[in-house]
Order: structure tokens, then sequence, then C-alpha cells
């Protein structure tokens, strides 16, 4: 049996985790490599992943070029959060009958946000016989697959609240800047109102899933406003100090309203500091459940292995666009992958 063959499209700081993963993984090779940075293209995978060999593989800006040639089964795109911005993107590799898993925050649900450009995606996987689906770790599990999941042995439910609480000092620079850390509430504010700190993508999207899973008519969708969580006294990671007073991360909270009630929450926490890890799920009903991990999944951990277990399951399905909530249960993928490729 041939390996998978798999082609990146996005060398960034997740994809690059993603591409080193799966060159330890069994049954899998990665074929072609895809970026826009200048830095990178033209320049052997290897030296780009910062490994000590060639792979062989030399990362181009031309996405057709690199697909002929590299009869790839699956493309794992990671370039930008929003669908609008990555549209053109992932529809480049449908065009070229290849198939597609995102890390883009948007595409985990994205009749939500972009109803019209869903629908385009769709009709256009389909023409072209592939598979496409927008996963990750949040979105794409905790707040909304696994809380699906949890709602099977409910009988009735009256409310849902998720919380994620993380200390971003054990995450990577790139994400404790990302949630401000270090500012002031003053740069933190500007930095909110300019769109370079966004909060956390997705959490609308995870609403809209676990609303369509339980077949639920929501009135509305709303996420607060981003939040600074400041530091009561100074806090540290490796990079970054962060004195009292300044801050140290972001908040959100997002919720889904139905007949004027608030019935699903979802909070999301990531901040220098903070004392206590968590993932947690609280449903409402009959049964009432009550699930908490501690500490929280790591994200950059859970997101790479929620790509590569998800490989096996996008190439064995129909063709179209799909959520986490039209695949079958998510489960590792520990062994060489092509065992779980029908």
């Amino acid at each position: 049996m041939k390996n998978i063959r798999a082609a990146l499209y996005g060398i960034g700081a997740v994809g690059s985790l993603i591409a080193k993963f799966l060159l330890e993984k069994e049954g899998i090779e990665i074929v072609g490599a895809v970026d826009i940075a200048k830095d990178k293209v033209g320049k052997d995978l290897g030296a780009v992943l910062g490994l000590d060999r060639n792979l062989g593989i030399v990362v181009s800006d031309d996405v057709d070029a690199t697909l002929s040639k590299a009869k790839a089964d699956i493309a794992i795109h990671a370039t930008s959060s929003y669908l609008r911005d990555t549209y053109p993107q992932i529809a480049s590799i449908v065009k070229n009958g290849v198939n597609v898993i995102s890390t883009c925050e948007e595409l985990s649900y994205p009749s939500f946000s972009e109803p019209s450009l869903a629908e385009k995606l769709d009709a256009l996987a389909k023409k072209h016989d592939v598979t496409v689906l927008g996963t990750g770790i949040n979105p794409g599990f905790l707040m909304d697959t696994l809380v699906i999941t949890l709602t099977a042995v409910c009988q009735k439910i009256d409310k849902i609240e998720a919380v994620r609480v993380m200390n971003a000092g054990t995450r990577r620079l790139p994400f404790q800047k990302k949630v401000g850390a270090g500012l002031t509430a003053e740069e933190f504010k500007l930095k909110i109102e300019s769109k370079q700190i966004t909060g956390h993508v997705g959490l609308e999207q995870s609403i809209a899933m676990i609303a369509g899973a339980l077949a639920w008519k929501l009135d509305k969708i709303k996420a607060e406003p981003v939040e600074p969580v400041i530091a009561k006294k100074p806090v540290e990671s490796k990079n970054i100090k962060v004195d009292a007073g300044k801050v140290a991360g972001l908040k959100q909270k997002a919720k889904g309203v139905m007949k004027g009630k608030e019935v699903i929450t979802l909070d999301f926490q990531a901040y220098i500091g903070a004392k206590e890890e968590y993932d947690s799920i609280t449903i409402e009903g009959i049964p009432s459940i009550k699930q908490k991990i501690q500490p929280c999944i790591h994200g950059d951990i859970g997101t790479v292995a929620m790509i590569a277990n998800s490989i096996p399951k996008v190439i064995n399905a129909p063709a179209g666009l799909f959520t986490m909530k039209d695949l079958p249960v998510p489960s590792a993928a520990v062994e060489d992958m092509r065992k779980y490729v029908k």
C-alpha cells in the first residue's frame, strides 16, 4: 500500500509544527509545500523547518505547479483565521482535485459567518470530488465537538457552558503577544481597535455548531468584547515579564440566545500567570453533566493532533464541505496512517 501523500499550504508557526509531526508519522509523506513568504520560497522545506537535513522539497509560491507535480491526496492548509481571506487559497487546492484540512477558524462552521462562501465551497468540492474540513483544538474540538459528544447521554438540556483557562506563559511567544501580554491597558485598547489583537476567533462558530447538532434555532449568537486580564502582581514567562497593573492576557465570552434565554455560553481566558489551567463543560439538564480536564489540553499539541488525526476521516468522507459534527467520532490515528484509510 502506498503512503498517503500530503502537501502543505502555509508553513508558519502552526504549519511548521504540523509538518514536523507528519514527518515522524508512518504511512504518510510530505510531497509538496506552498508559502508566500519571500524568506521561505525557494528554500528546502527542511531548512524552513529548522531541521539539520534537507528533505528534497522546495517551498514554492505557485500552488498549481506544486500540486500538479506532487500528486497529493490531501493538503494541510494553515494560513489565516478568516474564510474571506483563505477562500481563494482553499479553492485553488480544491480545483486541483486535492482534499483539504484547514486550521482556518471560520471554516470550522462557515455557514455562520460566510454562508455564501460556504455554499460556493461545498459545490466546488463536490464538483472536483474532494472533501474540505476546518478543524483544530478550539474551534474543532474542546468547545464544540466534545460538548456535542457529551450531550448524547442527555434526555433534556436546558443550558450549556464551556470554559477554557490557559496559562499563556507556557505557550510560544507569538501566542503571548497575540493575547497582549506585557502591554499597558491603553496599548491593549488601541491594538483591539486596530484589530492587531482580535480575541479568540471561532467562539461564535462553536456555538453555531453545537446549536446545529441539537437542532436548536437560536435567536442570536453574540461575542462579547475582548477584555484585558490585568496582572494584580508581577508575573512572567520565559519571554515576557508583566508588571502589576499591566496586561497579562485576555478573556472573552460568547453566548447563544434562544427564546430570550442564554442557553450556550463559551468562556475563553488566556493569560500569563493563570493559577489553574482547565477545560470544563457543564450541561444543565437530565442528567446534568460536569466535566473538567486538568490541566487544559495544550493548544499547539492538540491542534497538530486534531489535524493529523482527521486526515484518514477526510480521505474516507464523501465529497463536499464538512464540519466536525458531520464526520465520524474523532479518534487518534496512532498506528501506520494507511491503516485508517478505507
